[in-house]
């Protein structure tokens, strides 16, 4: 099934070069189904190449997807256009009603800040917590999963000299 992500996103054409199956909103509208409500937090950078990536994975499975991009209602991108985030993406606050299936905060390139000392922490300890009771299941990446484990468990992170990554036994408590 297609991925329903906005008209005009420029992802669109580079997703329907790779074969992922995308709709516009008439199209979904006529489909006899619930689609999954998937929301993606992107505090990465480049906006264009993050949302790409992560539609490229949702859009491959036989579920109708219905995706949509968040982001902090009062923090201004450096990398992004203002009017590329108004036209593609919902603020915090416009979306915080809702309800989705799934939610997906992503990384940020601040690992060298003490969380407090982000400008936009409060909110994102908000969204947090929202999550708990309005998200089915939640996905934190890199950065957001610090913040998760930091937020939520009071988990310190650890800082090493090159980057940590990959799939690691663990054990919750």
């Amino acid at each position: 099934m297609p991925i329903r992500i906005p008209d005009h996103l420029p992802a669109r054409k580079i997703l329907e070069r790779e074969g992922i199956a995308v709709m516009d909103s008439r199209r979904a509208t006529r489909q006899d189904i619930r689609p999954l409500q998937i929301g993606l937090l992107n505090l990465m950078p480049n906006k264009e190449r993050t949302e790409t990536q992560f539609a490229r994975l949702i859009g491959a499975t036989p579920l109708q997807i219905d995706l949509t991009l968040v982001r902090i209602s009062d923090h201004r991108a450096k990398n992004t256009s203002e009017e590329y985030l108004n036209t593609f993406y919902q603020r915090w606050e416009d979306v915080r009603p809702q309800k989705f299936d799934g939610f997906v905060v992503t990384g940020a390139p601040i690992a060298h800040l003490p969380f407090e000392q982000v400008k936009y922490w409060p909110e994102m300890v908000e969204i947090m917590d929202w999550t708990q009771t309005n998200v089915h299941s939640t996905m934190f990446i890199c950065w957001g999963a610090q913040a998760a484990l930091h937020h939520f468990h009071g988990v310190s992170r650890i800082r090493r000299a090159q980057k940590a990554f990959g799939v690691y036994r663990h054990q919750t408590r």
